[in-house]
């Protein structure tokens, strides 16, 4: 009896630790939040009308994103595309692309401590980039006329969980 308790204890120990949060903005945390993205309506629904079009006919817009803290080298990618009148994405990882278009493209960073207050939904889009906390750099026009959505982007922080420890580089 002891000996099966002292087992199934340690089958705990190591169940809880495989299922331990991918740190925020890794490339296992981006595939979760890409997962996430297709099922926000905000995201597939109003994008696809509003803001997937500027695409320069690559048929896909390219979101970097990375913790300030972490430093630049641990950046991630996500991919957006729009079929059938839904944006989605269809890719986040690591760097597939390393230039970006900034006449359609995205790069966002933030300090841990700021993704997470985004993320809790304590403040939005135009406060995060105007008090400096969000740095931004992309069609920031375009950004403007998408609020709604780009709010329900920085949620993503809060909805897919992450650890704080920065990701590998």
């Amino acid at each position: 009896m002891r000996t099966t308790l002292i087992s199934l204890l340690i089958a705990a120990g190591f169940a809880a630790t495989s299922a331990a949060a991918a740190p925020l903005m890794s490339a296992d945390w981006a595939a979760q939040a890409c997962q996430y993205w297709n099922t926000n309506p905000a995201l597939t629904t109003e994008l696809a009308e509003r803001w997937a079009k500027n695409d320069g006919g690559r048929g896909h817009k390219i979101i970097h994103m990375y913790r300030t803290d972490c430093g630049e080298a641990s950046k991630v990618e996500m991919t957006i595309s729009t079929k059938g009148g839904k944006t989605t994405c269809v890719y986040a990882g690591p760097i597939k692309n390393a230039t970006l278009n900034y006449d359609m493209d995205y790069l966002m960073h933030a300090e841990t401590k700021r993704w997470r207050e985004m993320g809790a939904g304590e403040y939005g889009p135009m406060r995060a980039m105007m008090f400096g906390r969000l740095k931004f750099d992309g069609p920031k026009g375009e950004a403007m006329k998408v609020m709604g959505p780009f709010e329900q982007f920085l949620l993503i922080p809060g909805k897919v969980h992450g650890d704080d420890a920065c990701p590998a580089k």
